[in-house]
């Protein structure tokens, strides 16, 4: 019996990135990718998505009381944002002069740098 691989797919998001959110709640809002999750297809988003966590007294925090937190967006509400004009674009894959991949943005071609 063949063992089940558990492959993930190439994201065309990363941490580090800044994406607009395309749907939902924070529809408009643009942020910066805090923490990606391959497996869930969802990613963690600065400001987008804040929801109140209830935080129980404890000894480290006796006062216990409201917390806002950002909460997990899925990756198909997210685009990546053009460095050059601040616009949603998709992105693309090309070797550079080294022949490495670069991601690119496919409405200006302008590669887009990680972080």
């Amino acid at each position: 019996m063949k063992a089940k691989e558990n492959k993930v797919a190439k994201l065309h998001v990363r941490k580090g990135d800044t994406v607009k959110v395309l749907s939902g709640n924070s529809k408009g809002k643009t942020g910066k990718v805090l923490e990606v999750f391959p497996s869930k297809y969802r990613a963690i988003v600065e400001g987008v998505n804040v929801v109140s966590k209830h935080i129980k007294p404890s000894a480290a925090n006796p006062q216990g009381g409201i917390e806002k937190t950002e909460a997990s967006v899925h990756l198909s509400n997210l685009m990546v944002v053009d460095p050059s004009n601040g616009e949603a674009t998709r992105i693309g894959r090309k070797a550079d002069e080294n022949g490495k991949l670069v991601r690119y943005a496919k409405k200006s071609g302008e590669v887009i740098k990680n972080g």
